[in-house]
């Protein structure tokens, strides 16, 4: 579904990320972990293409994103409140994104009914603009703004932070039930291990831009993430 290769980008003189082959394939839950500056963000803003490589190529679903728009209808993301647009409601903003992905209005509203326990009663029908939302009520809005239209790959950006713990347990249901769909693809970065292997069925460590583990998630999965990292 979503393959690198000799995928790199450097700024000023340093190399950020450096993956010389990964692959992706369609249905699978995938989690990118790292510390600060391991490139977890440089990755996912190349496959949306939002910067370009400085070498090498990436594909989603055998169409180079750097070349085509052609990945854009089955793809969504939410990589942060930028993605966001503050002067809109809750119900504009989603509203919008649906007529973006060819939804109508009673499309989303289905949609949007799933999720109301999630939202928590915080979201719909205050009247209040996105920017007047705190942190962790404007990532509720991107990340159910990504799941209109129904896209085969969902790429989700530390989804966890800025959430309380009764909403992450939410998100993780929600990201389980997209993952149970043998036909989406869902990347998710973070940098907790304990939610990330919760949700993922692969985990992929990146270190200084470079991969330093690709794991199928198992019972050891988080002690060995555990152990790597506390070194």
């Amino acid at each position: 579904m979503i393959q690198a290769t000799q995928l790199s980008k450097t700024y000023n003189g340093i190399k950020v990320l450096n993956i010389e082959n990964l692959d992706i394939p369609k249905g699978q839950s995938f989690g990118l972990v790292g510390n600060n500056g391991a490139g977890k963000t440089t990755f996912f803003s190349l496959l949306l293409d939002l910067i370009q490589p400085s070498s090498g190529s990436i594909t989603n679903n055998s169409v180079s994103v750097h070349s085509s728009e052609a990945w854009k209808p089955f793809t969504s993301a939410f990589l942060d409140e930028s993605f966001l647009i503050g002067y809109l409601t809750a119900e504009e903003y989603f509203y919008f994104i649906g007529d973006l992905r060819g939804q109508n209005k009673a499309d989303v509203d289905a949609l949007l009914a799933t999720h109301e326990e999630f939202f928590n009663g915080e979201i719909l029908k205050n009247k209040k603009y996105l920017r007047d939302l705190s942190k962790g009520n404007q990532k509720k809005v991107g990340i159910i703004a990504t799941l209109i239209g129904s896209p085969e790959v969902v790429i989700l950006d530390e989804p966890f932070a800025n959430l309380d713990p009764t909403t992450v347990n939410r998100l993780k249901k929600i990201i389980r039930e997209l993952s149970d769909d043998p036909f989406v693809t869902v990347l998710v970065s973070s940098h907790d291990l304990q939610h990330t292997v919760d949700v993922c069925d692969r985990i992929v460590a990146l270190n200084k831009g470079e991969i330093v583990k690709d794991m199928t998630t198992s019972t050891e999965t988080l002690q060995e993430l555990e152990a790597f990292f506390a070194v």
